[in-house]
């Protein structure tokens, strides 16, 4: 598939039998699709981020082509799924993108409040999206730090398709965000008390072992 073409959306029964999902797409340049909200979202996700859907596409074809179809998927196909399905892109100061790494949910979403003013966060993966159809406290984006330029769709999309590789998602350099808790993103998280939930806003590992 050359990076300049733009993907063609078929009915899923265009997917021949046997044939990997991620090695059709790759190779004919067709998105196999299916009626219902997941698939809608995907759709979405590829014309708005083009760039980033070739590149996440190359790195699970050539998975497959150096490890075959495996029953259970590798660190490495895992890892591209779970990024694909679940990530959030954040633009943020270095002081909030360190407070949400550490989970100081209080500062991040207290003290530095303000500083959220200067962030850009952008919902990319489809699952993502299908589940705040229904939005619910618990909804957790891996979220994936960014550094275009601007704020622009373009230019994440651009950052993000140039950034992205496999020895770099190997590092887990995910951070995980409850997306209702983002300010401006969900009427109650106006109140303190909506980030007391511990269920929802964990605790470092560390501090709820202690």
């Amino acid at each position: 598939m050359s990076a300049a073409a733009p993907v063609r959306f078929v009915p899923q029964a265009e997917l021949p039998e046997g044939m990997a999902y991620e090695r059709f797409i790759f190779e004919q340049g067709c998105v196999p699709t299916r009626e219902g909200l997941h698939d809608f979202f995907n759709g979405l996700c590829w014309l708005h981020f083009p760039l980033t859907k070739r590149r996440l596409n190359q790195l699970q074809a050539t998975q497959i082509a150096t490890d075959g179809i495996q029953p259970v998927r590798g660190a490495v196909r895992d890892a591209l799924t779970l990024f694909d399905e679940n990530a959030a892109f954040l633009r943020a100061p270095d002081a909030l993108w360190e407070a949400l790494v550490a989970k100081d949910w209080l500062r991040l979403f207290g003290e530095l409040r303000p500083l959220w003013a200067q962030a850009c966060c952008v919902l990319f993966g489809h699952a993502l999206l299908e589940k705040l159809v229904h939005p619910r406290k618990a909804i957790t984006a891996h979220v994936y730090r960014v550094h275009p330029a601007t704020d622009s769709i373009a230019d994440i999309d651009a950052w993000v398709a140039r950034e992205l590789s496999v020895d770099k998602l190997a590092t887990k350099p995910f951070a995980h965000l409850p997306v209702l808790g983002v300010p401006q993103w969900w009427p109650a998280n106006g109140e303190s008390s909506f980030y007391a939930d511990e269920q929802v806003f964990r605790p470092p590992q560390a501090m709820a072992r202690g």
